[in-house]
């Protein structure tokens, strides 16, 4: 009976031997030296596709037992890793495996082939399935090893807890062993997209595992090389390390984070009275300061009406408090947000219920300056000019913004979260649409290039996305997707080629979060980690929500984890993410999890390094007491001894500043509160129509279409019949204003 799984991992042939011998005789005594084996391996050959099947009269359970015992005795008998055969390069084995799978088109006779090659794997050692040789991202436990051979060859070792993982890790195996260091590294994720198990439920994610395995190959092959070229290890970001137990920081940015995460008592107890008694609601953004953050969650536990969020849900939180009862709504963030919060609150009815800013001078915002700007009115005159043309307006822009834009051109809002569905509805619904986005230049120009993707799918993949699209109605609508190119997010600006470039070198392997708004380089990485599983691209609460989703996996299954996320957004997310973090490892039973948060940094933006006496000084006991985040310039830029990505302008939103304006609320000095006093636009436009009414349509007309998945029909008959010769007068009429 065949018996060939065995010899074939320890000669290492990439073609079968033919040994008529049965399974349950086969022994070390059988083949008393390695010589002998080789000759047999050249005196006997059989070939069926790459491999020969296993024929077995042992059931299948207690046969994969006992060829992988055997495996084992083999290798552990000959100690020195199998010979590969020189005469097939790495390109030939690898690409021969692909055509294999390709060929099979019954997704059942993938998984026996994989569960075939499964058996060929010989199992690593207890003492190396350990948690720094684990695989991240895959469904089931993956351990690999790696070596440079004294003939500068790669050796690689994998194993899993998962038969159809361990066949894939052996067909990887067995393609790239032997291979010379820069064959591996040129090998790219997509080369392996054609394998596709077809395993209900779960092919997508079991597939992964080819990526991730070759991803983790590729970051071992760079440090070995880097270590044996005598080059420093790559300067870790700063990051913070979460257990059911403890959170530790690496950096003093964030020593500053973890400080906050058990906030002062006395202050918690302050806030929580003032707001109880004075019945004040509170939304704050995501992006707030580490101190006000911690001092929030924990007040939220005695007083309901407070709200962390992005953008969007600040609004609709703000009128559910009024609805309980709050007569007072405090909102930290940018002005934009205080603005939209009190419109919104007039047109629910609330007009009574005081709105109140954190600080005396404007909050601004990089992408509200840049949409207010003469070169906006100028991208928008030139969308007046064409037509049908829908205007999507990103929502971090303030209301008189909104407004103007809307009576100039038909405007929707959108934010990250939505506004890939948002321009494919508004094509899908719209013939021969043009739209318009702004003012985020990012944002934009990924927009495009995810279209871009879009158009070399399939028309089933695409279906998946809108159903109302295929592969020629998005090909149709790339020359008609305009964005604005000159507005960034200061802080996602700092996500460029610098970032990505440690990233690749230093962190390949881990999870990487990215907002919509960051740069293209980031983008393509994070589209990129987001195809094998690893990645998310999207909102503030899409990067919450992927992190939780994988902590809970992780805790689900109940095993030792190491999780590692790469925060591509402002550095203020990390305090919500350690919050619901910590609360999912509440359930961890036996387990050890590990949750780190990764903080990268631009080179550009990194204060100089300090010895390890410096890190002893005075200076930088100070430097971890400060209550606003460290920054190098202007709250921007991190690095392991300074502060890290953080917007400026959030930072303004102080502790002290949101306890004196409660305090304030209803007294004989309330007078002064009128500084505080989010914006209420009352004011005419062209037609007639406040600014409040106008800037709330867009934000309108985005609610509409995420409660029904259609553009509003007033919407749509607005971008059809809208008059282009008033669009020119109003266009006239504001460029005189603004000169």
């Amino acid at each position: 009976m065949e018996h060939t799984s065995v010899l074939n991992h320890v000669v290492g042939a990439s073609t079968m031997l033919n040994v008529k011998t049965p399974c349950r005789t086969l022994s070390l005594a059988t083949f008393p030296s390695r010589e002998s084996i080789k000759s047999a391996h050249k005196f006997s050959i059989v070939r069926k596709y790459s491999y020969t099947s296993i024929a077995c009269n042992l059931n299948s359970k207690k046969c994969l037992q006992h060829h992988s015992a055997v495996c084992s005795a083999l290798a552990e008998h000959f100690n020195q890793a199998p010979e590969i055969n020189v005469y097939e390069d790495m390109p030939t084995r690898l690409n021969k495996i692909l055509a294999e799978f390709k060929a099979l088109e019954d997704p059942r006779e993938r998984v026996m082939r994989l569960l075939d090659y499964s058996s060929l794997l010989p199992p690593l050692p207890q003492s190396e399935r350990i948690s720094s040789n684990r695989v991240m991202g895959c469904t089931a436990q993956v351990w690999l090893t790696a070596e440079l051979g004294s003939d500068g060859r790669m050796y690689f070792g994998a194993d899993s807890d998962s038969e159809i993982t361990r066949g894939f890790c052996s067909c990887l195996i067995n393609s790239l062993n032997g291979a010379l260091p820069e064959e591996v590294l040129k090998v790219k994720t997509e080369d392996l997209s054609s394998i596709n198990i077809g395993v209900a439920g779960g092919a997508n994610s079991r597939a992964n595992t080819w990526h991730n395995l070759l991803i983790s190959m590729q970051k071992r092959i760079r440090g070995i090389l880097a270590k044996n070229a005598g080059k420093p290890p790559v300067e870790p970001f700063p990051s913070l390390l979460i257990t059911s137990e403890d959170i530790t920081a690496q950096g003093s940015f964030a020593e500053a984070q973890a400080k906050y995460l058990s906030p002062d008592e006395s202050r918690v107890l302050e806030l929580v009275t003032v707001l109880k008694e004075k019945k004040i609601g509170v939304v704050a953004h995501f992006y707030m300061d580490p101190e006000v953050q911690g001092v929030l969650v924990a007040a939220k536990q005695q007083w309901p009406h407070i709200y962390i969020s992005d953008s969007l849900v600040m609004a609709d939180r703000a009128v559910k408090m009024a609805e309980a009862g709050c007569e007072t709504i405090t909102v930290l963030g940018v002005d934009f947000m205080s603005e939209n919060v009190r419109a919104i609150l007039d047109r629910a009815g609330f007009g009574k219920v005081g709105v109140y800013r954190m600080a005396i001078e404007t909050i601004s915002c990089s992408l509200a300056d840049a949409a207010a700007s003469p070169k906006y009115l100028q991208f928008l005159e030139a969308a007046s000019r064409s037509s049908p043309s829908l205007h999507v307006v990103y929502i971090n822009t303030s209301l008189q913004t909104k407004a103007q834009c809307h009576e100039l051109v038909p405007t929707i809002t959108c934010t990250s979260s939505n506004v890939v569905q948002t321009v494919l509805q508004a094509f899908s619904q719209i013939p021969d649409l043009t739209v318009w986005y702004g003012p985020d230049s990012y944002m934009g120009a990924n927009l495009g290039e995810l279209f871009r993707q879009m158009s070399n799918m399939t028309d089933e993949e695409i279906a998946e996305i809108h159903p109302l699209h295929d592969r020629n109605s998005i090909r149709s609508l790339l020359h008609r997707l305009h964005y604005f190119h000159d507005g960034t997010c200061i802080v996602h600006n700092l996500f460029g080629e610098d970032v990505v470039s440690r990233i690749q070198e230093g962190y390949c392997d881990a999870f990487l979060t990215a907002h919509f708004e960051v740069p293209g380089e980031m983008f393509s990485l994070a589209m990129e980690a987001k195809k094998r599983g690893m990645g998310v691209v999207g909102s503030t609460q899409n990067i919450l929500d992927f992190i939780t989703k994988h902590v809970q996996e992780a805790v689900s299954r109940d095993i030792d984890e190491h999780l590692q996320f790469i925060l591509g957004t402002e550095s203020g997310m990390v305090t919500a993410i350690v919050a619901a973090v910590r609360n999912i490892l509440k359930e961890v039973r036996r387990s050890k999890i590990e949750v780190e948060i990764i903080f990268p940094v631009s080179s550009d933006s990194i204060s100089k390094s300090q010895s390890s006496g410096d890190l002893e000084s005075s200076e930088f006991e100070n430097l971890t007491k400060l209550s606003i985040v460290p920054g190098v310039a202007s709250g921007e830029g991190c690095s392991i001894h300074g502060g890290c990505a953080s917007c400026p302008y959030m930072k303004m939103n102080t502790l002290d500043s949101l306890l004196k304006v409660c305090h304030l609320v209803d007294t004989s000095k309330a007078f002064l509160l009128s500084a505080y006093e989010a914006e209420r636009f009352d004011t005419s436009i062209l037609s007639g129509h406040s600014i409040a009414d106008l800037g709330c349509e867009p934000i309108l007309n985005m609610r509409q279409f995420q409660s029904s998945g259609r553009l509003p029909d007033e919407l749509v008959h607005q971008v059809l019949k809208r008059n282009i010769t008033e669009y020119k007068s109003f266009y006239h009429i504001e460029a005189n204003k603004r000169t």
